[in-house]
């Protein structure tokens, strides 16, 4: 069976699942664990983890990881066609290159109460007011998602 065979929300929580395996070698990696992948016709073709730490990078985020593979693997700056799955509700720099790449779908675990760009504090990905929105679901492995995440600064904090 292919992926293109499964229902829609299975074929969610599997590509969150690759995205959790990567945000899973950002924490063993000590960066904030939050991975993301890019899929198209039903392969993935970016992904990323969090590097900021390791690349002393402050815009090696998961998702700008991905975006820019995703381009670079089929020669072209829009995804409209393609679903973004990240673990953590992106920040406003990652909801906009999302933006500005014309993702089509975004999917992402848990929320982010503090800096969230696409619903919790802004809302960068659906807004009217830009040239393009995303569609936009949430609650994937959100609770695995949470887990790592407070898991990892619960370490940091010792």
């Amino acid at each position: 069976m292919s992926y293109s065979d499964l229902p829609l929300m299975e074929k969610h929580h599997r590509y969150m699942a690759r995205a959790f395996m990567l945000a899973e070698q950002a924490y063993e990696n000590d960066e904030i664990p939050v991975g993301a992948v890019v899929v198209y016709n039903d392969q993935i073709i970016g992904k990323g983890y969090n590097q900021v730490e390791m690349l002393s990078d402050p815009t090696a985020h998961a998702e700008m990881l991905a975006i820019s593979a995703a381009c670079e693997t089929i020669s072209e700056k829009y995804l409209s066609e393609c679903t973004l799955y990240v673990t953590l509700e992106p920040c406003p720099m990652c909801a906009g290159a999302a933006v500005w790449s014309k993702l089509g779908t975004l999917v992402f675990g848990a929320q982010d109460a503090r800096s969230g760009g696409c619903g919790s504090v802004f809302n960068i990905a659906s807004n009217e007011k830009l040239n393009h929105q995303i569609q936009v679901i949430q609650g994937i492995m959100e609770s695995e998602s949470e887990y790592l995440l407070k898991e990892f600064f619960k370490q940091k904090r010792k």
